[in-house]
């Protein structure tokens, strides 16, 4: 079977300093493949890198498809879809607004038509399956800077699947969640990849990661330093190295993931 993601050789360099150096990182049909490390060790960059919005070499495809060379809107209507660490929303529109902007891709003949016999744009329907989805829909009418920094999360993730993504790719969606949201919202990932969206996640919540990721990749320095199921990267003596340092390798399984946030900065 296609893999939904494979990317083969990943390398990015800013003047002298190789942040990624030949990543090889593959998500499966069907599969939720989970992307960590400590701070600084090039998650963000590999995202950006795959996506298109920094130079680097090595190769990607969708689906099988090179898309290498495509430019990022290109990758994007192809269905490789991210979201931000930062919460990219328009403030001057409303939630519901949001979503149908990211989900209209409507050509000249269709919005004709739909004009002509008063249907109902696509672009809204999505938007309104996807706000029902993260039980969003009582902030459909509100404008983004009236929301908590959760719920603008949840938004921003709730955007990018209206664009209709055929892989979904999530920078830190847990960040400005609490417990109880960011265990929601682990379900409700665990439900869309079961269902059929194969997604990466990026997060420093090991309790999201480990808890419903198929299969983790972890990056230290711009390297993959280990690869397997959460069993295996919990236990895996380099993972342990990069978030505890040799002297906290003893500190094992419930330990780590409590401090795993690092301190190196990107």
């Amino acid at each position: 079977m296609t893999a939904a993601l494979e990317a083969a050789g990943i390398s990015v360099s800013f003047g002298a300093v190789r942040a990624l150096q030949g990543v090889d990182l593959v998500v499966g049909a069907g599969k939720l493949v989970g992307l960590i490390g400590p701070n600084g060790a090039g998650k963000t960059t590999f995202v950006d890198a795959i996506t298109g919005f920094v130079q680097s070499s090595g190769s990607v495809h969708l689906q099988g498809q090179d898309i290498s060379k495509l430019p990022p809107h290109r990758r994007a209507h192809l269905g490789l879809v991210r979201t931000w660490q930062t919460i990219e929303l328009f403030d001057d529109l409303t939630v519901q607004e949001n979503l149908a902007v990211a989900g209209g891709r409507p050509s000249l003949v269709s919005t004709v038509a739909d004009v002509v016999f008063g249907r109902e744009p696509r672009a809204e329907q999505t938007a309104e399956e996807v706000l029902g989805l993260f039980d969003l829909q009582e902030v459909a009418p509100e404008m983004p800077s009236n929301l908590s920094q959760g719920r603008r999360k949840l938004v921003g993730i709730a955007r990018a699947l209206a664009a209709g993504p055929s892989l979904l790719l999530l920078d830190e969606p847990a960040a400005g969640l609490d417990t109880q949201e960011s265990g929601d919202l682990g379900r409700k990932l665990r439900r869309l990849v079961d269902n059929g969206l194969p997604t990466l996640l990026i997060d420093h919540d090991m309790g999201l990661v480990l808890g419903i990721c198929d299969e983790i990749y972890v990056l230290d320095f711009g390297k993959v330093i280990a690869h397997g199921t959460p069993d295996e990267v919990r236990s895996n003596p380099d993972v342990l190295a990069a978030y505890l340092g040799k002297s906290g390798q003893a500190q094992a399984g419930a330990t780590w993931p409590a401090v795993a946030e690092g301190t190196r900065e990107r």
